[in-house]
């Protein structure tokens, strides 16, 4: 009896053991699951707490506090920006004062709950995350000029269309608006910078830090388009934060500016960030706005000289015509000067001209005269080609001595179907074959030569309607109210045969 006894539990402990292997693994399996009780992974109790209306991660990522960039913490309740997570932090100081406990990292897209500190894992709150940092894949970037376009709710019910959001105005910041919406509807640009896969391999140099202003325009294009935003407009506050910066003050949020001179440094910056050089496919802005023009310039004898010393002049080497091959982003196109006297009703008519007339300076035969304080010069141009985009600038303002002039003469364009091809010569038509191009937006100035407003017209190309939009205002238009507008800068896309 006794031996038996002894034998019997020997023969029951690998049970035991396996038992307990079993328990082990089912501790493993729980510890990975959330629960009220798992110290790991906690079910939260304060989920409900989270004000979606209140979040806004259009703002720098600082401490609202301490104004530090690191480990910077979003609290879900308030919205509100607060460091650390640790005991005597400021989002812990947050957390106990004001009962708000949930909180995200913003640099790891984590879920926190405070003063408990312990990880949230819960799938009801994916839409933060996207909200915060919106990702499209090929698929989507490729429906987004197809498809029929789908309406978007935000929180508060309001209906929006990604791609046609409105843009916050801090302060005199819509000429650099205008400029982010046009640029956001050329359609090789966008797609680029909708996938941060794009430009991620691009090797810098340490401490190269003008790349931010690529990222935050990466950025600011995901958030416009956007199909799951919790509001119906967007604050590019972070990405004029880098155009202060790198353009050394030049161009203000506080104060107003010219949309021309911040679209030309902007893309040539891009270009440079993006590591172009001066080949025509280095960066995704060449390959899209990138023209190739040839000028002829002769100089012009002095006016009081005879004829016999102009022709000796004209004769000599420094008096005959040289041809340069330069590349432009964009064509400057000049206004004829408005009239000076009000007509016989003792109204000054709006002067009208038309586009095709403005384009003949680039023709190569018309001849424009250039002043410099000693010399003149006689310039024509001509277009060698065409890229995919054409952004034309319409002079509107000239400086003289005394103050800035607005022309307002009104441009007469077509929409569609707009016929370079015209402007060319007949050897550079046939190299580039297709000729004709579409609107896509159309950028105005209203009021006063300095202070005045900006608006711009854009097309949706999904649902061929235009829109007009002036910072947060958004609203349909009819595309023959563009052409009575006094259009400053146009954007042109190359029509698809």
């Amino acid at each position: 009896m006794s031996g038996n006894a002894t034998e019997e539990p020997a023969e029951k402990k690998p049970k035991l053991e396996e038992s307990n292997k079993e328990n082990t693994g089912n501790e493993d399996d729980e510890l990975e699951t959330p629960s009220a009780f798992n110290p790991k992974y906690r079910v939260c109790p304060y989920l409900d707490t989270i004000n979606r209306p209140l979040l806004d991660f259009d703002f720098e990522k600082l401490c609202s506090i301490s104004l530090t960039r690191i480990n910077v913490y979003a609290c879900l309740v308030c919205g509100k920006y607060f460091q650390g997570r640790g005991t005597n932090t400021h989002a812990y100081t947050h957390s106990v004062a004001e009962a708000h406990h949930v909180f995200l990292n913003l640099q790891t897209l984590r879920f926190y709950c405070l003063p408990d500190n312990y990880e949230i894992i819960d799938s009801s709150l994916d839409d933060i995350k996207f909200v915060l940092n919106p990702t499209f894949s090929p698929a989507d970037i490729k429906n987004l000029d197809k498809a029929d376009p789908k309406y978007s709710r935000t929180v508060d019910g309001t209906l929006y269309l990604p791609g046609v959001v409105g843009l916050n105005n801090i302060k005199a910041n819509d000429y650099c608006n205008v400029v982010l919406h046009a640029l956001s509807h050329v359609g090789p640009l966008r797609d680029y910078f909708l996938r941060e896969q794009h430009y991620a391999k691009i090797k810098r140099p340490p401490g190269d830090s003008i790349f931010n202003l690529v990222q935050r325009f990466g950025e600011l294009m995901r958030k416009m388009w956007n199909p799951r935003n919790f509001k119906a407009h967007v604050s590019p506050h972070e990405m004029l934060q880098a155009v202060v910066l790198w353009s050394n003050k030049r161009f203000q949020i506080t104060e107003q500016g010219d949309p021309i001179d911040f679209l030309s440094w902007f893309l040539h910056t891009l270009h440079r960030a993006l590591k172009g050089t001066k080949k025509v496919d280095s960066s995704v802005i060449y390959k899209t706005f990138l023209g190739e023009m040839k000028i002829y310039t002769r100089k012009i004898p002095p006016v009081d000289l005879d004829d016999t010393q102009k022709s000796l002049l004209l004769a000599t080497e420094e008096y005959q015509e040289k041809c340069e091959i330069t590349n432009f982003l964009y064509l400057t196109c000049d206004l004829p000067p408005p009239p000076l006297f009000t007509d016989e009703f003792r109204e000054n008519i709006i002067p009208q001209v038309n586009l095709y007339q403005l384009l003949s300076k680039f023709n190569g035969t018309t001849e424009k005269e250039y002043k410099t304080y000693k010399d003149n010069f006689l310039k024509r141009f001509e277009v060698a080609h065409l890229p995919q985009f054409i952004i034309l600038y319409i002079k509107r303002f000239t400086k003289n001595t005394f103050f800035l002039e607005k022309n307002p003469t009104i441009v007469n364009f077509p929409i569609k179907n707009v016929d370079f091809g015209d402007i060319l010569s007949i050897q550079n038509r046939e190299k580039i074959g297709n000729c004709k191009y579409n609107l896509v937006a159309n950028i105005v100035h209203d009021g006063e030569p300095n202070k005045g407003t900006y608006r711009v017209h854009m097309l949706h190309k999904a649902n061929g309607q235009w829109y007009e939009m002036q910072d947060l205002h958004v609203t349909e238009i009819l595309p023959q109210m563009i052409t009575l507008t006094e259009s400053y800068i146009q954007i042109y896309e190359r029509c698809t045969e």
